[in-house]
């Protein structure tokens, strides 16, 4: 594939609904500051209220006339995801693009979600999972307003990522890296299943992957410092490298490859979006080969099975 840049000048997306997960800080609020600005009303489904009313404080001072609200939605709780898929379906509203963004990175010790999966699996891949699973009705329907757009964010850790079926909840060996590159394997082969069924069932849906490469954002310190008296040594180093330009580099442009994911006219389906610099850690986004551990079809169409069945939510 050939290392085309890409222009991630943004259409007017007036009428259209966003829905963004994880957009009280970091990638999630710079691609909805984004959205907003190019007309298209957003919904930013958040865990935190104190954090989700400031993003909306800044999006508003970025964009006075952003259309932009809140709901909430804890991801490492199912009765939490089903509650705000209930509460968009009484709404009525076609749901035109949905960005699965939010994220856990590498807690120093095993976490377990409110239905006792490991926190970075059951947050990263099975609350999305179930989300977009209880919002098909909304995005079909988006879809016959000219395309629904489903954005899965998953990470260059994908690239080192392995699915470990027997023990998907690394209940019996945790390790923080380990079981973080299997989340975001998971969210990449989400992504490419969900374009697959869309198109042999007729969902009008298409599905679309991005990795931000190494971008410095608050994922750095919340996991990695989870349950730590000080801040993990990690987000000094994303910091440091930040500051100096190397190979880090800040949300405004991390945040290309989703964007144009979520919003270039004529995008095709199960396309694969990350930074063109060295080792795709930085630089302007550019299409990506997939990574081997991302090719493989019968191991995604087995993830969504075991997926359906660990969530109690089919896609119908």
């Amino acid at each position: 594939m050939a290392r085309t840049r890409l222009d991630t000048t943004v259409p007017d997306l007036g009428g259209r609904l966003a829905v963004v997960t994880g957009g009280s800080d970091g990638l999630g609020l710079g691609l909805a500051r984004r959205l907003a600005a190019a007309g298209a009303e957003v919904v930013l489904p958040v865990r935190n209220e104190a954090k989700g009313a400031a993003a909306l404080e800044r999006i508003r001072a970025a964009v006075p006339a952003a259309e932009v609200s809140l709901r909430t939605l804890d991801l490492a709780s199912l009765d939490s995801v089903a509650a705000l898929a209930g509460g968009l379906l009484a709404e009525g509203r076609p749901v035109d693009l949905l960005v699965l963004n939010a994220g856990v990175m590498a807690p120093p010790v095993r976490h377990v979600t409110s239905d006792g999966f490991e926190l970075q699996f059951g947050t990263n891949h099975l609350g999305h999972f179930a989300l977009a699973a209880r919002l098909l009705p909304l995005l079909t329907a988006g879809a016959g307003r000219g395309g629904a757009r489903v954005v899965s964010h998953t990470s260059i850790a994908a690239r080192q990522g392995a699915l470990a079926w027997d023990d998907l909840d690394h209940e019996r060996n945790y390790t923080p890296w380990k079981t973080y590159n299997q989340s975001k394997l998971a969210v990449a082969l989400f992504g490419l299943e969900l374009q697959r069924r869309s198109a042999a069932a007729g969902w009008g849906i298409t599905s679309e992957i991005a990795h931000p490469g190494l971008t410095s954002t608050n994922l750095q310190a919340s996991g990695p410092g989870m349950g730590r008296s000080r801040p993990a040594r990690i987000d000094a180093v994303f910091s440091g490298l930040a500051r100096l330009g190397l190979f880090v580099q800040g949300v405004d442009d991390g945040l290309r490859p989703a964007l144009y994911a979520a919003t270039a006219p004529g995008a095709p389906g199960g396309g694969f979006y990350g930074p063109g610099g060295v080792g795709q850690f930085s630089g302007r986004p550019v299409p990506l080969r997939y990574y081997r551990s991302m090719r493989d079809e019968a191991a995604a169409a087995r993830l969504w099975e075991v997926s359906e069945r660990l969530t109690g939510v089919d896609f119908g």
